[in-house]
């Protein structure tokens, strides 16, 4: 990964150290609140990455960008200034929700979920229609691993539609990208 960086500019490598910063502030803050710590582990990227590879992959499709933890955070981080986290929250809560493999624990888990991010005037309540969060409901009397899957393709959807267009638009991301591209550049004319 590193094998040109004695090669590459002073001013690279300065950029590189601000993304690494800026991505590891990230990483290092509390993600999301202590209720749903449980629910928050994102799928890791399979192969390693650098930084400035992972950037600018967020952009190729939001599938990218949920598949990085890094991305998971940046992106959570963006939401959180536009007020709308609790669609990502209750996604990964979801995504957690589904690797449950204790029958006991699977319906606890499914009304806490529920309580926290579906009822009405639920603390983090998602933007579904009435049919979905009936549909929901109805799930809850027999919780199977796939109970939420309505309500999280609703939440996923609109993300991928509306938040995520406006993350890619973000002074933020367009920062990151910036400092990516221009360190990715460098690297391949110094290696």
């Amino acid at each position: 990964m590193c094998r040109g960086l004695a090669a590459l500019s002073t001013s690279c490598l300065e950029r590189a150290k601000q993304l690494k910063s800026r991505l590891g502030i990230l990483l290092h803050k509390p993600a999301l609140g202590h209720e749903t710590e449980s629910f928050t582990k994102p799928e890791q990227s399979t192969k390693p990455r650098n930084s400035s590879e992972d950037v600018l992959e967020w952009r190729k499709s939001f599938d990218h960008l949920l598949k990085s933890k890094t991305g998971v955070a940046t992106f959570h981080a963006f939401l959180k200034t536009e007020f709308s986290e609790e669609n990502l929250e209750f996604w990964l809560a979801c995504e957690e929700f589904k690797k449950s493999r204790s029958k006991s624990k699977l319906s606890s888990k499914a009304h806490r979920i529920f309580k926290e991010f579906v009822q009405n005037e639920a603390p983090k309540e998602v933007n579904i229609d009435h049919e979905t969060r009936e549909i929901t409901r109805k799930n809850l009397a027999a919780a199977t691993s796939s109970c939420f899957n309505a309500a999280q393709a609703k939440t996923r959807t609109l993300m991928e539609k509306d938040s995520y267009p406006r993350f890619l638009k973000s002074a933020s991301y367009q920062d990151l990208m910036e400092q990516a591209t221009s360190c990715s550049t460098s690297k391949r004319l110094h290696t």
